[in-house]
């Protein structure tokens, strides 16, 4: 078994550490998918006061961010008339800000702006449609491209250019798990371990002293090395096809992935940005995402799979924090 290490100990999760204390467990649902708390519970604290709080501050994303709610803040954007300038609260303009600088920075192989194209593809509200021709994918790209999109940080506003929707699957779950780790910190819980839909935030450590130990998903059928990381600090998002199926497009062509990649994981400060990195690795491919993933200092995982069997790809960043270092 490879260990990966955070390269940063914070000092005081050791201070505070007591071996005593329970190691609580909530589990809930939210963004048609589940969520998992574990944290160090003191003796004071109310589990069902703090599973009420995490329930209200999910559904309160969910209401801004839902691709699949006609009511949510997002699909109200979606079918706001060109032009039309809205509002965003701290969250979703948050969201907005981190996926349009990664979606810059990848060249658009992140796009939170895709909603049209994964409804044609059927992967949306709509449900399942035919394969979209040539035409209906040209005219799904010439509304759906991020660039088209004007957003004023210092206002939190956002512009609706005309029939563009957005798309914030890529990207929302791992922002409720950071969101819910935030929540556990400003009610006292700094050691805990958060998942939400699979996107990982891991705080503190266990009242054992052991981190939050968490292995990388290996993909069915696949030989890849079993992986474990210690999140502390850290989040640790991981994209592929191979549990829902296909359904990753290409934002910049329009249609379904044609790579070997069958997986990819990204370790980060924070899990939103670690959710939509995986993603434009994972479109990227792997020659070029492991080369995007250097640039960017990203610690993150690639494995491809094809009739030559199994290869990994390793960032220098993530090589860093295993105990062999070797990585490409």
């Amino acid at each position: 078994m490879r260990i990966a290490l955070p390269l940063l100990i914070v000092p005081d999760a050791f201070d505070r550490r007591d071996s005593a204390i329970p190691v609580v467990t909530l589990t809930g649902a939210t963004m048609g998918t589940g969520w998992r708390i574990l944290f160090a519970c003191p003796r004071t604290t109310d589990p069902a006061a703090v599973e009420e709080k995490i329930v209200a501050r999910l559904a309160g994303l969910v209401a801004e961010m839902s691709h699949w709610d006609p009511s949510s803040l997002l699909c109200r954007f979606n079918a706001a008339p060109a032009g039309r300038w809205l509002a965003l609260p701290p969250d979703f303009a948050g969201v907005m800000a981190t996926g349009l600088t990664i979606a810059a920075a990848s060249g658009g192989a992140f796009d939170p702006a895709m909603g049209r194209l994964v409804d044609l593809w059927g992967y949306g509200p709509p449900g399942p449609t035919p394969p979209p021709t040539p035409d209906l994918i040209a005219a799904a790209l010439a509304v759906s491209t991020w660039k088209h999109l004007q957003f004023d940080p210092g206002s939190r506003r956002l512009r609706q250019p005309g029939g563009l929707a957005l798309d914030l699957s890529g990207i929302a779950k791992g922002h409720a798990a950071d969101a819910v780790a935030d929540l556990l910190a400003g009610l006292g819980l700094r050691d805990c371990l958060i998942e939400v839909g699979g996107e990982l935030v891991g705080r503190g450590i266990r009242p054992d002293g052991e981190p939050w130990w968490v292995d990388l998903e290996i993909p069915p059928g696949t030989a890849a090395a079993p992986l474990r990381v210690a999140l502390h600090g850290l989040a640790v998002a991981t994209s592929g096809d191979y549990v829902r199926g296909p359904h990753t497009l290409d934002p910049r062509t329009g249609r379904p992935v044609a790579n070997a990649v069958v997986s990819v994981s990204v370790l980060h400060p924070r899990a939103a940005a670690a959710d939509a990195f995986a993603t434009a690795l994972t479109v990227l491919g792997a020659e070029a995402g492991i080369a995007f993933a250097r640039e960017q200092g990203l610690a993150a995982r690639i494995v491809t799979f094809n009739e030559g069997g199994t290869t990994e790809y390793l960032s220098p960043a993530l090589a860093a924090m295993l105990d062999d270092g070797v990585g490409i």
